[in-house]
């Protein structure tokens, strides 16, 4: 009896340094933690998609349809800041679904604009969602288009609970979150590389058929509408673009825990990075080499 409680014990023991090794080590900070989350009204409006949006406390609920997706965005543009929300994703077959939480400035330098992304790229059937981040500065959305992707899986189901999700943009770095954990840096290196003009933040959900999943092997199929996208806790903090000049921006730079913090994530869940995919022309990203 004894050795058996003892043989559970160790194999208890073991499943559970098993699933620690495949969670991140701690960053040591919470950026989250320092800005207060302000409810959907307070920050964001409906931009499309009304009848495909419900506001729930503080919450939005969105959902693509063969009819339509929907979208919002912040009241406000700004010109650097903190930008989270807590997101919960659709279950099963959403290949082709694109649910997004992103800055953009597509409607006031259309064909000529700065974005940066936090993309979820829908799935098939027993396939991990792929969470890509994603750069563009100034030409998204015409013939000149240069995306600077990285893309990543992640340590958890997405669409089990909510999780927080962010963008840290500053004059110097944009970094990316995922419950508190950073995932990506993307230093300034030059002034053409690098969105510096306002930007609003924007979250929508829509059909990406042609490109989203596996470069559009796998399309969107309305069986399975509607697709839903949940999102709350949203916290955006920094200085607008109506803050008088001497508005600082947040501080950017990562300790060195949440640098290593970083590398653990690259290391095992990294799956694309735009730098070392050798197909592409990286004159026109010149930040890949360093």
């Amino acid at each position: 009896m004894a050795s058996a409680v003892l043989l559970l014990l160790l194999l208890l023991f073991i499943a559970s340094v098993a699933n620690a090794a495949e969670w991140p080590p701690s960053p040591g900070y919470y950026p989250s933690s320092r800005y207060r989350t302000m409810s959907f009204y307070q920050g964001y409006k409906n931009l499309w998609g009304s009848a495909h949006q419900t506001v729930d406390h503080n919450g939005v609920t969105i959902w693509l349809d063969k009819n339509s997706g929907s979208g919002f965005k912040s009241v406000k543009p700004f010109r650097s800041g903190y930008f989270g929300a807590s997101i919960k994703l659709q279950s099963g077959y959403t290949a082709g679904v694109i649910t997004a939480f992103y800055l953009s400035n597509n409607e006031a330098h259309p064909g000529y604009h700065d974005e940066v992304d936090i993309e979820f790229l829908g799935t098939t059937f027993g396939k991990p969602y792929t969470l890509q981040t994603n750069v563009y500065v100034r030409g998204s959305g015409d013939v000149r288009i240069i995306g600077r992707e990285m893309k990543f899986h992640l340590w958890f189901d997405p669409t089990l609970n909510y999780h927080h999700y962010a963008i840290l943009w500053t004059p110097k770095e944009i970094t990316f979150f995922v419950d508190d954990v950073p995932i990506r840096r993307y230093p300034r290196k030059s002034v053409a590389t690098f969105p510096l003009r306002p930007m609003w933040v924007y979250g929508s959900i829509w059909d990406a058929s042609s490109w989203a999943t596996e470069d559009g092997k796998y399309k969107a199929d309305y069986h399975y509408q509607p697709f839903v996208g949940k999102f709350t806790n949203f916290k955006a903090s920094g200085c607008s673009a109506y803050s008088p000049s001497y508005c600082r921006p947040v501080s950017s730079r990562l300790t060195g825990q949440q640098a290593r913090a970083m590398q653990w994530v690259q290391s095992h869940y990294l799956v694309y990075d735009y730098c070392k995919d050798y197909k592409r022309d990286h004159s026109l990203t010149p930040e890949c080499f360093r």
